[in-house]
């Protein structure tokens, strides 16, 4: 099975054609085949089961987030990384990251993931513009998303506000970002539910970040 695309994914009466957001961002519609979402939303559903299961993070302010979260591989707590795994990061998750960051650049660069976070977002759930700087890494982080669509803002190095491109984001789509784009801003300001095939089985939607911490 592939996870590649044809050149533009079929929506409606326009194709979903891949693009490059800013430098070293790149959107891949409908990467992963609707086979291959229904067995990650499996294992996500198995990972909420275990030890650590989905829960809404409590920032250092107090303030919760309307995400549940969980981490595979090394944990991470706001805002740094745990010397400790509590699910392990499964070898074909990695895989996956792998072949993504291959798809976006034509190689996978060395892509050594150590970490994923998952988050789930009911209908109300969102997320702040933010950076993903606790890594030592700078290798890119790796997106997939399931279930419904949402907009995903993605922002520039300097600060939370414009510039900034929102991109609508679907089940299935695979978004990269690294080089310059790497330390970007970037959030999801709304989330449109009821969206997903329901063969899919999800009500809501379920994000993916696969990234190598450098620790």
């Amino acid at each position: 099975m592939t996870e590649g695309p044809p050149d533009g994914v079929l929506d409606g009466l326009f194709p979903r054609e891949r693009a490059v957001v800013a430098p070293g961002a790149v959107h891949v519609p409908g990467w992963l085949p609707p086979e291959r979402q229904r067995e990650l939303v499996a294992a996500c559903r198995e990972w909420g089961r275990g030890p650590f299961p989905y829960r809404h993070t409590v920032l250092p302010g107090g303030g919760v987030m309307s995400v549940r979260s969980l981490c595979l591989g090394r944990r991470w707590e706001p805002y740094r990384y745990l010397d400790e795994v509590g699910v392990e990061l499964p070898e074909w998750l990695a895989a996956l990251g792998r072949r993504a960051v291959a798809e976006a650049y034509g190689d996978d660069g060395g892509f050594a993931p150590d970490t994923a976070l998952v988050n789930f977002y009911d209908a109300d759930a969102r997320m702040g513009m933010h950076q993903d700087k606790e890594e030592r890494s700078g290798a890119p982080v790796v997106s997939l998303s399931l279930g419904d669509r949402c907009v995903f803002r993605f922002g520039n190095t300097e600060t939370r506000g414009k510039p900034y491109t929102d991109v609508e984001l679907r089940s299935g789509d695979l978004f990269v970002f690294g080089g310059p784009s790497r330390f970007a801003y970037h959030g999801v300001p709304k989330v449109y539910p009821g969206t997903a095939d329901p063969a899919l089985g999800l009500t809501g939607r379920l994000n993916l970040t696969l990234r190598q911490t450098g620790l």
